[in-house]
């Protein structure tokens, strides 16, 4: 098996067989990951994570295709400054799992075949394995590795479930909600949650009837809100990615936001850093519980205790983290 320092030196050179491993590694919750993870991230921070989110159907992985189409063009980036060659792009597609095998509905890589051939494209396919949100839970370390092996650009695209995909706020630098004409999305772009989230709103298929409609159902909710000098008020770019049609646009507008939100992008991927250490630290407390404190089968006996209504849940936590600091037997 191949060292950690030498996979991760070899991730760094984009070696895509190394960053393969390496995610696979991450999913499976490898100890190696973990320890893959560690050597990398002094090397990270440069990539800029696009999220692509939005109810199913609204044509996400197809818009994914074409802006990675457009973002592999030499004269497109969305790089502040100067333009240079075109960036390498990663994509994360979070597909639902699998009832069969427990991995991924290939669905979205299938779609995206048309990069295939280019080295400075790398796709992957992850199941959210029960993972609420939209995202899988190794969504983030995946983008991390990409982001290590010179991805310029990581695109993350949700599994399409609707107003639960909130969780993208927190791994994007930008969060693009896709909506699409004639599927209630007029009724839902009117709710709060999915809506909140949207650094920028994409109306795709906007060649079909009812677009202009949607426009102005997101024009009325953002209305409500009231955005003082200088700040960032959602735009909404109507595309038809079956044609590319509105795609340079977005591109233009991703590289505007990108200059717009600068100064404030390192508070950003502050809160970013602090959830991802407050995850950690709320996983690793559970598995020093199970693995060190409690005996076998105790999890399961409090479990049922709060079941039959004998304790309540608050107390319960109370006394487990009480134990797991102490490091004490059962009081």
């Amino acid at each position: 098996m191949t060292s950690t320092p030498g996979l991760a030196d070899r991730i760094v050179a984009g070696d895509t067989r190394a960053v393969a491993r390496a995610i696979s590694l991450i999913e499976d919750e490898d100890p190696a990951g973990v320890e893959l993870l560690r050597a990398l991230f002094g090397r990270t921070g440069r990539a800029y994570l696009i999220g692509v989110t939005g109810p199913p159907g609204a044509g996400k992985s197809t818009l994914v295709d074409r802006l990675t189409t457009e973002l592999r063009r030499p004269a497109s980036t969305i790089e502040t400054g100067a333009a240079s060659a075109a960036p390498g792009v990663g994509i994360i597609a979070v597909d639902p799992t699998s009832p069969f095998t427990g991995g991924a509905v290939l669905g979205d890589r299938l779609r995206m075949q048309s990069h295939a051939a280019d080295d400075g494209v790398f796709i992957r396919s992850m199941a959210t394995r029960g993972h609420l949100g939209g995202l899988a839970r190794a969504t983030g370390d995946a983008a991390l590795v990409l982001d290590a092996a010179g991805k310029q650009v990581v695109i993350i695209e949700t599994v399409g479930v609707g107003q639960d995909e909130v969780e993208i706020v927190r791994t994007a630098d930008i969060s693009i909600v896709t909506l699409v004409p004639g599927a209630g999305d007029d009724v839902q772009a009117l709710k709060a949650g999915i809506m909140e989230i949207a650094d920028v709103f994409v109306v795709n298929k906007s060649d079909r009837e009812g677009a202009d409609r949607l426009v102005s159902a997101i024009e009325s909710n953002l209305s409500l809100h009231e955005y003082g000098p200088g700040q960032w008020r959602p735009p909404i770019v109507k595309t038809v990615a079956t044609t590319g049609a509105g795609v340079p646009e977005l591109v233009d507008t991703i590289r505007r936001f990108r200059e717009h939100s600068e100064p404030a992008q390192s508070a950003r991927r502050r809160v970013r850093s602090e959830t991802r250490v407050r995850e950690l630290v709320a996983a690793k407390l559970v598995a020093h519980l199970e693995q060190r404190v409690l005996g076998p089968g105790e999890w399961t006996a409090v479990v049922e205790r709060v079941t039959s209504r004998e304790i309540d849940p608050y107390t319960a936590a109370d006394d487990l983290v009480r134990r797991a600091v102490a490091g004490s037997p059962r009081l």
